[in-house]
């Protein structure tokens, strides 16, 4: 949502091998010609479909919504297959995976661009979600150094920054990163804007979620790459530290970065090849909508109560039956 993603389009591509074995790829019946007696079965939603589903919160509940509708509506098999987002713009490019519903552009690298320039990957349209990545803080923190609160530039006072510092970072303050392969431009930002920090990665959302409870129990100072909406956001009282705005393209060039994320719209892509597979699912995917406040509603759920994210799938579409019918009719 999330990568400060350099690998090479050629690297991209020999992932999206591996996915092929991974998700079985096709026998050589398969491959033949579609005769007229098969196309009708085919026509009918045998097709399986195969998702990418990213490592955040909001991806593992709306992938599982997919695939309750797709398999109830359209009768197709559904397959979720996880990925991260270095690997998942080749896979849907060769038609080894079939759409992603929660693009985050911000995050979209040159080499990934290609692909939908070249249009192996096409997009689906607006998801109806919006978006932003940033340093936050828990409210506690403001409370404790309230000039935070109105400008970020409080954070080179070496004594503040010293707050934040762990055994690891010696007397410089942590910066809590989340997975490295997310969309994040934090140590390019910290070094081009000259502050004493230090990045360390904590490997997921969970376990930053974890992190913040820890720290929260006694009100340690925490600063982090997190996002909204995110139920997180609220269960901890998150705030954002606004950045000033950048003056370089940060997704082309995260070393240099010198400012904050931008606001994102997010977006569905798919594969060019899903609309000869199956036109029904194609159509499903650009109708396919969640709003913000359909994420804030089920990541509540999931990150707050300890709900799975199928279980919280399966309540969405339980109770928004009138929103998800008209996309099939």
């Amino acid at each position: 949502m999330r990568g400060s993603r350099k690998a090479l389009a050629g690297g991209l591509l020999a992932a999206a091998a591996l996915i092929v074995a991974a998700c079985g790829g096709s026998d050589a019946a398969s491959d033949e010609a579609v005769t007229e007696d098969t196309a009708a079965a085919v026509a009918g939603g045998t097709e399986t479909i195969r998702i990418a589903r990213n490592n955040w919160s909001a991806s593992a509940v709306e992938t599982e919504i997919v695939k309750l509708l797709i398999e109830q509506q359209l009768g197709n098999p559904v397959e979720i297959v996880d990925i991260d987002e270095n690997a998942m713009f080749a896979g849907i490019s060769a038609g080894d995976l079939d759409a992603n519903v929660e693009v985050w552009p911000s995050g979209v690298t040159p080499d990934e661009q290609a692909f939908i320039d070249d249009g192996s990957i096409l997009s689906a349209g607006e998801l109806g979600s919006i978006g932003k990545i940033g340093w936050f803080v828990p409210d506690y923190v403001l409370e404790q150094f309230p000039e935070l609160a109105t400008s970020w530039e409080a954070l080179k006072d070496p004594a503040v920054a010293e707050a934040f510092a762990t055994a690891a970072t010696g007397k410089k303050g942590r910066f809590l990163g989340m997975d490295p392969s997310f969309s994040q431009y934090d140590e390019g930002i910290i070094a081009t804007l000259g502050l004493p920090f230090e990045v360390q990665f904590s490997g997921s959302e969970a376990a930053t979620q974890a992190e913040i409870a820890t720290l929260a129990a006694d009100k340690t100072p925490l600063i982090m790459y997190y996002w909204t909406p995110s139920g997180a956001v609220g269960k901890y009282g998150l705030k954002n530290i606004a950045l000033p705005a950048p003056t370089v393209d940060c997704a082309a060039d995260a070393a240099n970065c010198d400012g904050d994320y931008p606001e994102d719209v997010l977006f569905k892509i798919v594969s060019a090849k899903l609309k000869d597979k199956d036109a029904a699912v194609h159509a499903f995917f650009e109708k396919f909508t969640i709003t913000t406040e359909d994420q804030l509603t089920f990541l509540t759920q999931v990150d707050i109560d300890g709900m799975s994210p199928a279980d919280a799938a399966a309540e969405w579409v339980k109770n928004n039956e009138a929103v998800w019918s008209a996309w099939f009719s």
